[in-house]
């Protein structure tokens, strides 16, 4: 189905000229400054199976230029990504995985990096309209991605009815989180370029002797890490409930054991109150949603659907009722599956619950390229049949699953995520595969909506105009659907995702996302041309 390009060189390959000792943070006797992934990035690693895959993605659409019959987008591309590898870590570095899964993996800048394995030409079948893209997509995201090389893919398509061309772009959830996937995308189209852009060094592969004493020496942490957050866990709980019962029992295991000895353990701990930058993972919502079709367990195939509305109708629409574009997005989304469900006679009685990703990044981290991300459950009001009524019942939800989200911060089960060797994670997700998990229980939410804030300023690749970024999700055991919005200049663009057998019409779900949005605008007297 791809090919690569032929008669494009490959990138040079690199021999590293960086040294350290082994004394710094990070560093091995062999000299590299390898990194090692945070609990919540190897999560995405370790919850894939053969169905379920832990890649993001995204559909660029671009006017080709006039004018100009020598352009070619392929070689545009490629010449862009090669042009900006100093600067986009992630498209340069792979897993160093750890012997017996013992451990977190690590990164390492790929000595053996190959360009022209990643950048793949395509061409659509067909007349080139958008069910055939979204149909080339969708077998294009159900391939699970090459460990044994740096976790991307980018397919310049071409043949698009408009004359147009595509780029699909895969990375991999464990390397970035949709923030930094944003600032990505804004580098690697960045005109501007220099050597210091350009020019990056490789590093050798840890031997299995260096990454069995990484392991040991982070074993030997393990006991004080777990310690440090029970006091943590306490504090909040005596925060949250204003009992002074466990901010007492807090300090007492503060204080721990007098003497030398206890001194080494204070200083291991640290202060009660200090605060550990860890990933953040979302709190538990209600006992779970109820069971829909999209809600069981998924096969490897895919399904996507793609449209964009003008922003400034969301915008009319949000202006009228003195709500914000989220508010409006999740309504519409609350009503277009409230009546594709309804045509299938699976309505249920019940709200569906939706979880929503929420980037908690300060702009302070020391590391970009990871994932800082969390979320929240909210109730959809696909019960409610008027679409005034759900834009104000999605608001009130989110006011509650926000200050739900607010009572415990959620780094503390991602510090227990640390604790748990990936080997034991990546088991479990694979015996609730092999028994069918999802489809024995309700699931604790029963689709992802996300709204992604994008760039207000035309980007642009070469001479050729982004036109349209629509999202390309992920789906999992349980949640066979996702619907995710980014907004980009004057437009709203959605992306749709789902099983391939569990949502067989995602079309028609999306045209009824859509048709919701405009019957909102007519309810409230707005005369917005579609």
């Amino acid at each position: 189905m791809c090919c690569h390009r032929v008669g494009c060189h490959r990138t040079r390959r690199h021999r590293s000229t960086s040294h350290c000792t082994y004394s710094r943070p990070g560093c091995s006797p062999g000299g590299n400054i390898v990194k090692q992934l945070t609990g919540l990035d190897t999560s995405f690693l370790n919850l894939e199976t053969s169905t379920s895959f832990g890649h993001i993605s995204s559909l660029s659409i671009y006017q080709r230029p006039t004018g100009n019959k020598d352009f070619d987008p392929y070689q545009v591309l490629r010449d862009q990504i090669e042009s900006k590898l100093g600067l986009l870590e992630p498209f340069r570095r792979r897993l160093v995985e750890v012997p017996l899964g013992l451990d977190r993996p690590y990164w390492i800048s790929d000595p053996d990096f190959d360009l022209d394995f990643h950048v793949r030409h395509i061409g659509v079948p067909g007349e080139g309209n958008d069910q055939q893209v979204g149909d080339l997509v969708g077998r294009l995201i159900g391939r699970p991605m090459d460990r044994s090389r740096p976790l991307w893919e980018a397919y310049v398509i071409e043949g698009l009815a408009s004359g147009d061309f595509a780029v699909l772009l895969k990375l991999h959830h464990s390397t970035i989180d949709g923030a930094a996937g944003a600032e990505m995308v804004a580098l690697l189209l960045d005109p501007e370029t220099s050597d210091e852009h350009r020019n990056w060094a490789p590093e050798s592969e840890p031997g299995t002797g260096e990454l069995l004493a990484r392991t040991a020496f982070g074993m030997v942490k393990t006991p004080a890490k777990a310690l440090r957050l029970q006091i943590k866990m306490l504090n909040e709980l005596g925060r949250v409930t204003r009992n002074p019962g466990f901010t007492t029992v807090a300090g007492s295991l503060q204080r721990g054991i007098p003497g030398p000895a206890g001194e080494v353990v204070r200083r291991a701990l640290g202060s009660p109150d200090k605060a550990d930058e860890q990933d953040q993972v979302p709190l538990l919502p209600r006992m779970g949603g109820p069971r829909t079709p999209f809600n069981a367990t998924i096969t490897a195939h895919r399904r996507f659907a793609y449209k964009a509305v003008p922003f400034e109708h969301v915008r009319a629409i949000k202006n009228e009722l003195g709500a914000t574009v989220n508010d409006v997005v999740m309504a519409v989304c609350a009503g277009g599956l409230r009546r594709y469900l309804d045509s299938h006679d699976e309505l249920p009685d019940e709200n569906l619950i939706a979880m929503i990703p929420v980037s908690i990044r300060t702009g302070e981290e020391t590391e970009k390229w990871s994932n800082r991300v969390s979320a929240i459950f909210a109730d959809l009001p696909t019960t409610v049949d008027d679409p005034v009524q759900r834009v104000a019942d999605v608001h009130q939800s989110m006011v509650a699953a926000k200050g739900q989200f607010d009572l415990m911060p959620a780094d503390m089960i991602a510090d227990l995520s640390d604790l748990a060797p990936p080997a034991l994670a990546v088991r479990a997700a694979r015996l609730a595969a092999r028994t069918r998990l999802a489809d024995r229980t309700n699931p604790p939410a029963n689709l992802v909506v996300s709204n992604v804030p994008g760039p207000r300023a035309p980007l642009f690749l070469g001479d050729a105009q982004l036109l349209h970024y629509y999202p390309v999700s992920t789906v999992v055991d349980g949640q066979g659907l996702n619907i995710t919005v980014q907004s980009y200049v004057d437009w709203l663009d959605f992306g749709l995702v789902a099983c391939r057998e569990l949502v067989p019409d995602l079309w028609d779900l999306l045209d009824m996302i859509v048709d919701d949005l405009y019957a909102l605008a007519d309810e409230l007297g707005l005369k917005l041309k579609r």
